[in-house]
């Protein structure tokens, strides 16, 4: 399916590309998540009237992300969870626990931007793992998970 994009997407392309895609990823992700329109005549002809707004808003988020990338980098997070003597959790932090944390320090985070590379955190100690703020912006937070008794 031939697509336009109105954002920029990781391994599919830049805002305004026109690409063609498997037609299950055009329906079922990228148009209703807004990142994309069937590329017909008339969508392609009203995107280039509304390149430029776009683009500014795309600027706009990418400034914003870079922002807060700037105050988030490097920064230490912790994180309790109950831990047995050998410093193995009964359970594991997640992304979701990491983003928790990260806002109640003050940075919203979604879950899907925090990256952990290696899985669910399953020790205590300090654990780098990087957030994707935006597709050019990931900054790198470390993750202090301390345990608690059982």
């Amino acid at each position: 399916m031939q697509i336009i994009l109105l954002e920029k997407v990781i391994n599919v392309g830049n805002l305004g590309d026109v690409v063609k895609v498997k037609d299950g990823y055009a329906r079922n992700f990228l148009i209703p998540q807004k990142l994309a329109r069937r590329a017909t005549t008339a969508a392609v002809a009203e995107f280039e009237t509304k390149r430029a707004e776009l683009e500014k808003a795309a600027a706009e988020k990418l400034a914003a992300a870079q922002g807060q990338g700037e105050k988030l980098n490097g920064m230490t997070v912790t994180v309790a969870q109950k831990a047995g003597v050998d410093g193995r959790l009964f359970g594991s932090v997640t992304n979701f626990d990491i983003a928790e944390a990260l806002t109640k320090a003050g940075f919203p985070v979604e879950k899907a931007a925090v990256r952990l590379p290696n899985g669910p955190l399953k020790t205590t100690g300090e654990h780098p793992v990087s957030v994707s703020l935006h597709t050019d912006v990931v900054v790198d937070v470390t993750v202090a998970v301390q345990g608690e008794a059982a």
